[in-house]
C-alpha cells in the first residue's frame, strides 16, 4: 500500500513528504469532477473483515484503521511509541491503492478537515454519499443558471429587427412607380434650386462687370529683330 501522511508535528520522510505534498496541493483548490465513488457494498466480506481487525484499539498496536471514504482510500491513526498511558498526540495518515497515481489520489474535504485536526470524528460512508450528491445537484443548478442567463438578452446588444414581409408583384408595381415619381420630383426641384441660386448670387454680378476679372495671362513670344 502506498502512504500518504499529514500530521500536525510534519510530514514523514521521503517519498512520503512528497506523496502528502502532492495529495494537499491537489485538494485545497479542488473542483467538482464526476466521481466513481467505491460504495460501501462493494467492499466484499473479507476487506470487511480486515478493516474491522485493523480498528481493533488493541494495546500492542501504534497503527489504527479509522475509516475509508469512497474512492478506497483508508485512514488511520498512529502514534510513534505503544502504549495506552503515552503523552505522545495521535498523528493522522491516507494511504491509497497502488494503483493510483500520485497525481490521481483525491482526498474529500471532509477527510482533509480530519487529516488536518479541525475536525474530530472521521466522516461516515453515509455522510460521503450525502455530500456527493448534494455537489451533484448544485452542479445542475448551477448548468440551469447559467442557461437561464444565456437565454435573457444582453443589454448592450441592439434588439433584432423584425424581417420585411414579401411583397406580391401587384402591391410591388406602384410602390416602385411611387419611387421613380418621387426621383424625378427631387431632381427638377434640385434643378430649380440651383437655377434660382446662381441668378440671385450678387458675387457672379459683380465678376461680370470688372474688367480685369476675365483676363488671364498669357505665354510671351519674342519678335523677330528689324534688319538694318
Amino acid at each position: 500500500m502506498r502512504v500518504a501522511v499529514c500530521v500536525c508535528h510534519g510530514f514523514e520522510t521521503s517519498p512520503s513528504h512528497l506523496r502528502a505534498h502532492i495529495i494537499f496541493g491537489d485538494t485545497q483548490g479542488h473542483k467538482l469532477k464526476q466521481e466513481k465513488p467505491m460504495a460501501s457494498n462493494q467492499i466484499g466480506p473479507v476487506a470487511r473483515a480486515w478493516y474491522k481487525w485493523k480498528a481493533l484499539r488493541l494495546p500492542w498496536r501504534k497503527r489504527f484503521l479509522v475509516g475509508y471514504d469512497l474512492q478506497g482510500n483508508t485512514y488511520w491513526e498512529f502514534r510513534l511509541t505503544r502504549g495506552a498511558e503515552s503523552n505522545e498526540r495521535w498523528r493522522r495518515i491516507v494511504k491509497y491503492p497502488r494503483s493510483t497515481h500520485y497525481s490521481s489520489v483525491k482526498v474529500s474535504p471532509q477527510w482533509h478537515q480530519w487529516l488536518r485536526h479541525t475536525r474530530e470524528d472521521p466522516p461516515s460512508i453515509e455522510e460521503q454519499h450525502s455530500d456527493v450528491l448534494r455537489r451533484v445537484r448544485m452542479q445542475k443548478l448551477a448548468a440551469e443558471a447559467d442557461a437561464r442567463w444565456e437565454a435573457k438578452p444582453r443589454v448592450m446588444e441592439a434588439p433584432q429587427a423584425a424581417p420585411a414581409p414579401l411583397l406580391s408583384p401587384a402591391t410591388a408595381r406602384p410602390l416602385q412607380q411611387d419611387a421613380e415619381s418621387s426621383e424625378q420630383t427631387d431632381t427638377v426641384s434640385k434643378k430649380i434650386k440651383e437655377d434660382a441660386e446662381k441668378k440671385d448670387d450678387p458675387w457672379a454680378k459683380a465678376k461680370a462687370r470688372a474688367p480685369g476679372e476675365t483676363w488671364q495671362p498669357t505665354a510671351w513670344i519674342p519678335t523677330a529683330a528689324k534688319k538694318r
